[in-house]
């Protein structure tokens, strides 16, 4: 395949991961009380509705071509958790929304890549299909893997945010102004690629055998 084919085959998992986690987020808040995301139209698989063309598109495809590692990121829904009957817990539950929607997808990207070896083993179309499953499940587990960890603004700092008792919570959520600089400097550096990869391959490791995928 050449690369601009790769890259076409690319995107649909590529921003339909990013897309849908925004659009869970959403979801789940609307269920918690918070109509906000609903409102403005955000809980909604269009991906037009979450797309910023930098984070979603551009740097994902670059990276996963280039360094076999991605990251990217959509607009942020917009949560307003004075709606919450319990704003701390609910929350982290919103943020948790997130990277469970990018397991689901793995699991579905798996299936696919499954059925794809069992009645389409060989051609173009095979290939194209076992390109575009791969990408989804790696995708979708690097980005469940990446937002769980625990730093703001993170998804897994929402989730550490909504578990600590509130006085170590309010002064948690005050390193959220120093913690995507902070991502960016371990992803630029590599530092987060090495904490990050071994997490990402027993996840892939245990989805294909759950699979019977190699």
């Amino acid at each position: 395949m050449d690369e601009v084919y790769k890259i076409l085959l690319a995107l649909f998992p590529i921003i339909m991961a990013i897309t849908l986690h925004e659009a869970a987020h959403g979801w789940v808040a609307f269920k918690l009380g918070d109509s906000t995301a609903r409102d403005l139209g955000r809980i909604t698989a269009n991906p037009i509705k979450h797309i910023d063309p930098i984070g979603t598109v551009l740097i994902p495809v670059v990276m996963i071509l280039v360094t076999g590692f991605a990251f990217g990121y959509a607009k942020p829904v917009p949560v307003d958790v004075r709606k919450f009957e319990h704003p701390q817990k609910d929350m982290a539950l919103v943020a948790l929304a997130g990277p469970l929607s990018n397991f689901i997808m793995a699991v579905f990207w798996t299936f696919v890549l499954m059925l794809s070896y069992k009645f389409i083993p060989s051609g173009a179309v095979a290939n194209a299909v076992k390109y575009m499953s791969g990408i989804g499940v790696i995708i979708n587990i690097i980005l469940m893997v990446v937002n769980l960890l625990p730093m703001l603004p993170l998804d897994g700092g929402r989730i550490v945010t909504g578990v600590l008792p509130f006085k170590w919570a309010v002064i948690f959520v005050r390193s959220e102004r120093y913690g995507m600089w902070l991502v960016i400097l371990l992803l630029v550096t590599g530092i987060l690629g090495k904490i990050l990869m071994p997490m990402v391959e027993m996840v892939q490791k245990n989805l294909f055998g759950l699979f019977g995928l190699g």
